[in-house]
């Protein structure tokens, strides 16, 4: 079976790699091999395995009726979102890594795709190489899934490591990140939680039916978060991740991105570094805990090529079962209720019953040797939270307890 490529970059060429190093259980799984007949990128690839098949014009892809599958690891919407509709039109299933084609897209994507019996599969958009797509899709389906937590930022959730267990402040461990090649150059889209938000949009959409559009999840990343935030977890017990989460309560779904303080007993505390985890509940089925490798060339590589054996496997049946495209309207997430870190400058002793006075009783944390005290308040909405914190002077830092 003919297949391409779009976008020749990591993932791209990844998944060349893939093919070549796991022909035969590929071929095996598939019931033919996948043999790529056209890499379409802009540049060239001089002594590169895949030269000879570069091409630069999408219509040769398109208009070949030997190219049955086409991967698409371009990133971004623009031209991905064309390339991948003309690829659909025509006939061909399509597997993608692309999180933000499919946070903005994946709905109408997935019905071209079942008007034309094929496949639009996206199992690498979200956490890499775990499996998580493919299970909500076809293994959890006869449960009401309740809430989806994830940590589903590699980049990320190595810095909030490096930071609790090193002590490393953000503008550091920011550089070292870079230097590492965790992070871009540029990298607003990791530490500001928008990829996060991304993939639990995505993740949200699939469980709950219906279009949630990113745009509208309230989104707070890493940027504030200092050492001195992450020595006051380590005394507590805990440490801090950043955390997508998508939950159903009394009929309405909430879906937010923020960092949030968990404790030992978390399913999701000891997952360290580059890896991702993330965390299923339903109804019957209870906790499921998925956990692997997040990112990375290979790993994301892997689970597009997953994606193309599904697809050769399903040539004529389309196995997705696609959201709609009415947009799902998200239940307010300052009525979600929940605990607060609090940092305050001054000490306990002056300064506690004024925070008790806004919040409510409180529990005391301090850490010798600094002129402020943290506190954990009791459980409040978000709104009653914000309003308390505005009375309060000499606030430092927030942040949410899990």
């Amino acid at each position: 079976m003919k297949t391409a490529i779009l976008g020749y970059g990591n993932i791209g060429s990844g998944v060349a790699q893939v093919l070549r190093m796991n022909a035969d259980c590929v071929a095996r799984r598939a019931g033919e091999p996948l043999e790529v007949k056209y890499v379409l990128d802009l540049r060239e690839f001089p002594g590169d395995p895949m030269e000879k098949y570069v091409v630069h014009d999408l219509d040769i892809i398109v208009k070949d009726p030997e190219v049955k599958i086409v991967v698409e690891t371009m990133g971004g919407t623009k031209p991905a979102y064309d390339f991948v509709k003309a690829c659909l039109k025509a006939g061909k299933h399509v597997a993608t890594s692309n999180k933000e084609l499919v946070a903005k897209h994946g709905a109408e994507l997935m019905q071209i795709a079942e008007e034309k019996h094929i496949n639009f599969l996206f199992e690498a958009s979200v956490g890499g190489g775990i499996p998580i797509i493919r299970p909500l899709n076809e293994c959890i389906t006869a449960d009401e899934i309740d809430e989806i937590t994830g940590i589903l930022n590699g980049t990320t959730n190595f810095m909030l490591t490096e930071m609790a267990q090193e002590g490393m402040p953000y503008e550091e461990v920011l550089k070292q990140a870079q230097e590492l090649g965790y992070a871009e150059r540029n990298p607003e889209a990791d530490v500001e939680g928008h990829d996060a938000c991304r993939k639990i949009s995505i993740l949200a959409s699939l469980v709950y039916g219906r279009q949630v559009d990113s745009e509208e999840v309230y989104t707070e990343g890493i940027t504030e978060l200092s050492d001195r935030d992450m020595a006051y977890a380590a005394a507590m017990g805990r440490t801090v991740k950043l955390l997508g989460t998508a939950r159903k309560k009394n009929g309405e779904v909430y879906v937010m991105v923020s960092p949030v303080m968990i404790g030992q007993d978390h399913p999701l505390y000891s997952v360290n570094g580059v890896l991702n985890g993330i965390l299923v509940n339903g109804g019957v089925i209870g906790d499921l805990m998925f956990y692997g490798a997040g990112a990375g060339k290979l790993p994301t590589a892997s689970a597009v090529v997953a994606d193309m054996v599904d697809a050769a496997r399903n040539q004529q049946v389309t196995v997705m079962q696609r959201w709609s495209a009415e947009k799902l309207e998200l239940g307010d997430w300052k009525k979600t209720e929940k605990q607060f870190f609090v940092r305050l400058s001054g000490n306990p002793e002056n300064r506690l019953a004024e925070a008790e006075k806004a919040f409510g009783p409180c529990q005391v944390q301090k850490i010798s040797g600094m002129e402020e005290f943290g506190v954990v308040t009791p459980v409040l909405s978000e709104a009653d939270f914000e309003e308390a914190a505005a009375r309060l002077e000499g606030v430092i830092s927030r942040i949410r307890l899990a």
